[in-house]
């Protein structure tokens, strides 16, 4: 395969389809994933792309994470990119939370991230020059009120990405860890507020294009973007 490859899990709405349209535009073959088999085929249908591979995975499902690299593997020896997006949000405190809501928010958000970067690593280490990204939150740094799982999730995102960051400097992968605040996605969508007080997911896929296009001796450590009005 000629082209540079990316792999982005949950690419199929939000940030995720953000980065999937950006780094389709710029030549590369494109690798990602949705909860679903229906979001998946949307995405097929909506961009068509030869260099666009998408398939359904249970990301709660290590398993399934693991057919998935495989079917990868069988498409490509290289991985230049790495970008761990996917991640959802469900609300509430840790006193009131429903029991099983911390292990789900946990497997997608955190343990997710985890085994697919595991898994990539011979991909990554077989690029002449690669990067990870890790899409945290600002509730990576900084929780609040009715966060609950959901802010453990990212501030475990930040240990993962520093973490690798450490172990990956002797190989010359890059690590980045993406900190966004209020983006415009399907979260914000029902919150009656415009969306012009929000940054957009295509801001937050030029970032992490813009790190990416740095010279190979240098790294972006940390990508810290917020609205311009500030956070919500």
């Amino acid at each position: 395969m000629d082209n540079p490859s990316v792999l982005i899990s949950g690419g199929t709405r939000g940030i995720g389809k953000a980065l999937v349209l950006r780094f389709l535009h710029e030549g590369f073959t494109v690798f990602t994933c949705g909860s679903s088999q229906k979001s998946a085929d949307l995405l097929l249908k909506e961009i068509s792309s030869p260099r666009l591979f998408v398939n359904s995975v249970n990301l709660e499902s290590k398993a399934e994470m693991e057919n998935w690299i495989a079917f990868v593997r069988t498409h490509t020896s290289t991985l230049n990119i790495l970008v761990n997006n996917a991640g959802i949000f469900l609300p509430g405190s840790i006193e009131s939370e429903e029991d099983g809501v911390f292990e789900k928010v946990i497997s997608i958000n955190l343990a997710s991230a985890y085994h697919i970067s595991r898994a990539c690593l011979p991909l990554l280490r077989n690029a002449g020059k690669a990067h990870i990204f890790s899409i945290s939150s600002t509730a990576g740094i900084m929780a609040y009120p009715n966060g609950g799982s959901y802010c453990i999730s990212k501030f475990g995102i930040m240990g993962l990405t520093k973490t690798l960051r450490e172990e990956l400097k002797p190989s010359g992968i890059r690590v980045t860890a993406v900190i966004p605040g209020a983006t415009y996605t399907d979260s914000w969508a029902s919150s009656g507020l415009p969306s012009e007080r929000f940054m957009h997911p295509e801001d937050i896929a030029d970032a992490v294009f813009s790190a990416w296009q740095m010279p190979a001796g240098t790294v972006v450590e940390e990508i810290l973007i917020r609205p311009q009005a500030g956070d919500i």
